[in-house]
């Protein structure tokens, strides 16, 4: 060490016994003096400050401060200096920043002290300062932190919702779980079973009192959760203990299962619907071999069996006269018996639709069905055939002569609108009547399949069905089919009763 350190000379502390404790330390030591002229350092504070010892030993130790918390620093001396008597160890932890020789800066956190030696017959006062740089653990700290954020903000955009309850009070929502409830508000804070329906209590109790003692698995909760609107949202829970808090943290997953339950119901339905509709029309097939093994029989049976027994006769008669009377007699039997087959046969299908095409065959039916109904039927049609293959012709007439069938049996209608047109690349048609309108759950009435089978078979051929009331002016029957796009053009046909 230097001989005189007031003349401001450097001087070096290793040279004394303690010399050895500085320079083994791990942690970075500076001594300064009374002046705060630094007159040691350990190799881990030139190391942290990036420098060698010859380059500070006697320099002030406002080398190793900003510039702007200097005269903090100054202030912070003096207080520390008179806080006690000389003879009085001093301890004082501080965190400030230090600055390198370089000019860049770090946190560090200091523990200063006092220390008292001997120099010859007097005491010198030299102050010590452990220096902690703070950097590694800051970048940690903000690294954590970070980590925290990315974390928290999974669990806020997760679309699922997420909550977790501490006995029994939610002390986190994610935006999954705010928008499930609808609250006003937020449902943090809020107690867990007011936000659950009773139902669901005993049930959510008794999974959360296993997943707290440590079940491996914890069975889903079925129940419902009660909404701000009053509403309620049928809800799966899956829940889990929280490690390391304790043993009153549950996370909670809850998924909405609303629309699926609906969905499922709706199938369930929609399956029964298809079996019932299946067995109808194998009983409707039955029932129409059945009438048309009548007819056969009965009317063109018994033509045919008159026409045979009048044949008989004719040689038997000897005047010309009676036998012209026979064969005339004949004659309108045959043109009977030929106009019951061409009826039966229509019935079947009707052969203008494959010899005139769908308007042609819609047109006749429009006429047939108003003059047996005594109702007036408007029909609005493409001046020209609609150019759709045969599956589209057959299942657009069929469905004519439902929807017909229908407003006949049970709208109390007086007068029905059909319009079939092209419209955005489908066929589009529309029966209207001026009737009652269709009942409630008109689709899922037990034993009406009219609808069911129209709107298969509008589903087997790519498009869609729709029914609707329109307030006092009866039902409404929409039917749309997938086309190419094609030109269109407007034309009119009345059908009156009786016509």
């Amino acid at each position: 060490m230097s001989a005189n350190p007031q003349a401001g000379t450097s001087f070096d502390l290793f040279d004394r016994p303690t010399g050895s404790i500085l320079h083994a330390a791990q942690e970075a030591i500076v001594m300064v003096d009374e002046r705060q002229r630094i007159v040691a350092i350990n190799p881990a504070a030139e190391r942290m400050f990036r420098c060698k010892a010859p380059q500070v030993l006697g320099q002030p130790l406002e080398r190793f401060i900003p510039p702007r918390q200097r005269a903090a620093h100054a202030v912070q001396v003096d207080e520390f200096a008179t806080s006690a008597s000389l003879q009085q160890r001093l301890v004082r932890h501080r965190h400030t920043t230090a600055a390198r020789l370089d000019g860049s800066e770090f946190p560090v956190d200091i523990t200063l002290s006092r220390v008292d030696m001997a120099e010859g017959d007097s005491v010198r006062h030299y102050f010590a300062a452990l220096v902690l740089d703070l950097s590694e653990e800051r970048q940690l700290r903000d690294e954590l932190d970070r980590f925290k954020r990315r974390l928290r903000s999974v669990f806020e955009l997760a679309p699922v919702a997420i909550w977790i309850t501490e006995n029994d009070r939610i002390v986190f929502a994610n935006q999954a779980a705010e928008r499930l409830f609808d609250h006003h508000g937020t449902i943090v804070g809020q107690p867990l079973y007011e936000l659950l329906a009773p139902g669901s209590h005993d049930a959510v109790r008794l999974q959360v009192a296993r997943a707290l003692a440590g079940a491996r698995e914890v069975e889903l909760v079925h129940g419902d959760i009660a909404r701000a609107d009053g509403s309620k949202r049928e809800v799966e829970i899956a829940l889990a203990a929280l490690p390391d808090h304790g043993l009153t943290t549950v996370q909670m997953v809850v998924a909405d299962v609303t629309q699926r339950r609906v969905e499922l119901a709706e199938l369930a339905r929609s399956r029964e619907s298809l079996r019932q509709l299946s067995t109808s029309v194998v009983e409707a097939r039955e029932e129409e071999r059945r009438r048309i093994a009548r007819e056969l029989h009965d009317e063109l049976g018994q033509r045919l069996t008159a026409l045979k027994m009048e044949l008989s006769t004719l040689p038997g008669l000897a005047e010309p006269a009676a036998r012209q009377e026979r064969v005339e007699g004949l004659m309108t039997m045959l043109d009977d018996t030929l106009a019951s087959v061409r009826r039966i046969s229509s019935d079947l299908r009707p052969m203008m639709l494959d010899d005139l095409g769908l308007n042609a065959a819609i047109e006749w039916l429009a006429r047939d069905t108003a003059r047996r109904m005594g109702i007036e039927i408007t029909v609005h049609l493409n001046e020209n055939d609609a150019p759709v293959d045969d599956r589209i012709a057959t299942a657009v007439f069929r469905m004519v002569q439902e929807a017909l069938t229908n407003v006949a049996r049970h709208a109390r209608a007086t007068d029905v609108t059909v319009l079939l047109r092209q419209h955005d690349g489908e066929l589009e048609l529309l029966v209207e009547d001026n009737g009652i309108g269709y009942p409630p759950g008109a689709m899922q009435r037990e034993g009406s399949f009219g609808l069911l089978g129209m709107r298969e078979r509008a589903s087997m051929l790519g498009g869609h069905l729709e029914y609707t009331n329109a307030p006092g002016r009866g039902a409404r029957l929409a039917v749309r089919l997938p086309l190419g796009p094609r030109p269109r053009q407007g034309g009119l046909v009345t059908a009156g009763a009786g016509t």
